[in-house]
């Protein structure tokens, strides 16, 4: 995915199904500089944590 679109699924009030490795996730926040986003998953609500955009898989 990229940055771009990272924003864009941040400010939908859809839901868009995004994955991680393979685990649904929620979009919590984007880092411009570094290219990360801040995601918790979306089953397990576990600690939100920074993931490489580019990793990031709309479904």
């Amino acid at each position: 995915m990229d940055l771009n679109r990272v924003k864009q699924i941040l400010s939908s009030s859809a839901d868009i199904s995004v994955h991680y490795n393979g685990v649904s996730v929620w979009i919590e926040d984007v880092d411009d500089s570094s290219n990360m986003a801040i995601v918790t998953g979306r089953d397990t609500k576990d600690e939100p944590m920074p993931v490489p955009i580019n990793e990031l898989v709309e479904e």
